[in-house]
């Protein structure tokens, strides 16, 4: 099996890093059959991000904190560890901010877009549903819509609901909303496409945020979610993510 090493720039990463590319020998992206990333969940994010086009499985080793999305770090029997994995699919929101000036900014997501307001100022957006306004203001200080994998990250501490994987929904999830007071959000077919206007948007600045792109002085963001574009995550048996996600809905 031939494999790509990929790992965070920490110390913790980088020592284990260079002991599997000792261990086994490292190919470029392009022609191994799996990219191995060392690290935590933000490095499978920046993976995911770089190395999507390539259509090769990603197998996570936790040489960080929480490791949600990584598979418990052992450098014995990778190649044996990958074979016997459990794949699953995932596919990321398309973002389409235009900022003030007119510019369009794209972006894929593979956890949340986040509209946040940029000063002390609430932002104030009108919200649109495939065609259809179903909030003509909400004012907030920000809202999001997230992936199955991503509603147990920023999401879930927004206090949004958490999605098992295979479920065909996004989540919508305000921050401090304000006006509605008691709106908590909404669970949308993940066919939906969102679009957010922000109004006011030069009194009221917004920025946009796909996964780690962030866009300043928005004025419209259109959401739908790439069913063209697909990555495969590998987990080890009994580490499933499916089921992780499942339990993290029951943990306190």
């Amino acid at each position: 099996m031939k494999i790509h090493f990929h790992g965070s720039h920490k110390p913790q990463a980088q020592d284990a890093l260079a002991a599997l590319k000792k261990a086994y020998k490292d190919h470029t992206p392009e022609e191994a059959d799996a990219i191995v990333v060392v690290g935590g969940d933000g490095m499978m994010l920046h993976s995911l991000h770089a190395y999507i086009g390539l259509k090769k499985p990603f197998y996570g080793l936790n040489a960080g904190t929480l490791g949600f999305l990584l598979n418990e770090f052992r450098p014995d029997d990778l190649p044996a560890r990958i074979k016997a994995a459990k794949s699953i699919a995932i596919h990321p929101l398309s973002m389409k901010a235009t900022g003030n000036d007119g510019k369009v900014h794209e972006a894929l997501a593979f956890n949340e877009v986040s509209l946040i307001r940029e000063t002390h100022i609430t932002a104030r957006l009108k919200i649109t549903i495939n065609g259809t306004e179903r909030l003509s203001e909400l004012v907030c200080d920000g809202v999001m819509v997230s992936t199955p994998m991503g509603s147990t990250a920023y999401n879930s501490s927004a206090g949004g609901t958490i999605l098992p994987l295979d479920a065909n929904l996004l989540a919508m999830t305000p921050m401090s909303p304000f006006r509605p007071r008691r709106w908590h959000g909404a669970l949308l077919h993940n066919d939906s496409k969102v679009v957010f206007d922000v109004l006011h948007s030069i009194e009221r600045p917004v920025s946009a945020t796909a996964d780690s792109t962030e866009i300043r002085d928005i004025a419209k963001v259109e959401i739908s979610q790439d069913k063209k574009i697909a990555g495969t995550l590998l987990f080890d048996p009994g580490n499933h993510l499916a089921e992780r996600i499942f339990k993290e809905q029951f943990s306190f």
